[in-house]
């Protein structure tokens, strides 16, 4: 069986970077934020600031049919627990790649039936995302 390359989120990190900076955000990498559900570190991918607003970036490549997609609901619960310990305005959890089934129910806001305040939770395309960021309205 081949392996999966866990690295393509890298790209994805560097395509976002200059949509950032045009948009006037600074923007850090792999941060820390706290412990995610109280068991381990919570490394968001990024931490976007601008204008005294702070918001945390998740992304989510799926390249190939696999299980990003199942990694979804529980990165919202994450984000959730971040955004209640405060210090953070909103959550985008940004979608990347093809092969996504589930793409529609999550941008079509099908979690929030299922996970109390993901309506906290913005989940964009990477497309949506770039967008906004490179006019600084995040």
């Amino acid at each position: 069986m081949a392996s999966r390359d866990t690295r393509t989120g890298d790209v994805m990190e560097q395509m976002i970077v200059p949509a950032m900076a045009r948009g006037g955000y600074t923007f850090r990498r792999k941060v820390k934020i706290g412990h995610r559900l109280g068991v381990g570190r919570h490394i968001v991918d990024g931490l976007a600031e601008k204008d005294g607003r702070r918001l945390l970036v998740s992304l989510k490549w799926q390249q190939v049919p696999g299980t990003t997609e199942q990694k979804v609901p529980f990165e919202v619960i994450s984000m959730i627990e971040a955004l209640r310990a405060g210090g953070f305005e909103t959550a985008y959890v940004v979608l990347g790649g093809q092969n996504w089934r589930f793409k529609d129910f999550y941008l079509d806001r099908g979690l929030d039936q299922y996970i109390a305040d993901a309506h906290l939770i913005q989940i964009v395309t990477l497309e949506d995302f770039v967008a906004r960021a490179n006019r600084g309205r995040l």
